[in-house]
């Protein structure tokens, strides 16, 4: 019988393509890692590693294990869940991780309506951003995530996964009051193009979007100031510091001295989902949360 910890671990070295990326993901050693994998080449009989250079590929015995290993960790997870289910009230702790605004305007509202429909159900909250998201799910650090659809966003169609769409967070463009262009009730965000930008940390999920939104208009933003904080965002703005495109869900108390324009055409939009492992939803628990949170975001 293979141990799905060992199985988790050969995923880790696929998702992360070295031993050291891998045990930081599992907050192990890179020791213990390459025990792990040992031990699971001893119980299959066959290698799972092989040397590529410098580093590691992995084996055609390790990808016959990892093209089972993923419907194995689901069903452990339904499994799971559907002994849950056999209590008739949800009740226990979901760890739910999620960027700031999504936790701020989608959970936030959804905690009234989950008390009153699973008071059993406890949650407890972690800010991460996406691609941190996606590690705590992975590792079984947290049961749901609030993400955003990026290049380390899990696919549609990863059996890992079961995601439920949210919402589609339009960015609008943030301007000071005395600006040119602060009066027209529409803009096209190639009207932009020779402006100072204030954008989003690199490397940030919003970065993304707001990159390839620049992109789509045809021009490569002048980026003089970056913030991960929609306010700072605006109040930099309000003193002139540049322009900047803010997600609706971050429109929240906006200060003075900013005009907020909607973008014509096909504006950059933030495509919020939330996520468990696959298999998880079945779990009352789980499942209770993944309503609220939908319901609010309705």
């Amino acid at each position: 019988m293979v141990d799905l910890r060992k199985l988790r671990a050969l995923r880790a070295v696929a998702d992360h393509g070295t031993l050291a990326k891998a045990a930081d993901a599992l907050h192990l050693t890179s020791s213990a890692v390459s025990q792990q994998l040992a031990a699971l080449e001893r119980e299959i009989g066959h290698a799972v590693l092989e040397p590529n250079g410098r580093t590691v590929r992995l084996t055609g015995a390790a990808h016959v294990l990892l093209s089972h290993a993923d419907s194995l960790f689901a069903q452990v997870e339904r499994m799971e869940g559907e002994l849950a289910a056999q209590d008739a009230t949800p009740r226990g702790e979901v760890r739910v991780s999620g960027f700031p605004t999504a936790l701020a305007s989608l959970l936030a509202p959804a905690v009234a309506p989950l008390r009153a429909a699973a008071p059993e159900v406890r949650i407890s909250v972690r800010e991460a951003e996406t691609d941190e998201s996606m590690l705590l799910l992975v590792n079984r650090e947290v049961d749901v995530i609030l993400s955003m659809e990026c290049r380390s966003a899990p696919r549609h169609d990863d059996p890992r996964f079961h995601r439920e769409e949210l919402t589609g967070d339009i960015l609008d463009a943030v301007l000071p009051d005395a600006h040119p262009l602060a009066g027209e009730a529409r803009l096209d965000l190639a009207a932009l193009r020779d402006e100072t930008w204030i954008a989003p940390p690199v490397g940030w999920s919003c970065d993304e979007v707001f990159m390839a939104g620049c992109q789509r208009a045809g021009f490569t933003p002048r980026i003089a100031h970056r913030s991960g904080d929609w306010q700072a965002v605006m109040r930099l703005v309000a003193a002139e510091l540049g322009v900047s495109l803010v997600p609706r869900l971050g429109h929240g108390g906006t200060p003075p001295g900013v005009t907020i324009i909607p973008l014509t055409g096909d504006p950059p939009k933030r495509h919020v989902f939330a996520a468990c492992r696959g298999g998880a939803e079945s779990n009352p628990a789980v499942r209770a949360v993944l309503d609220a949170v939908v319901q609010a975001a309705a």
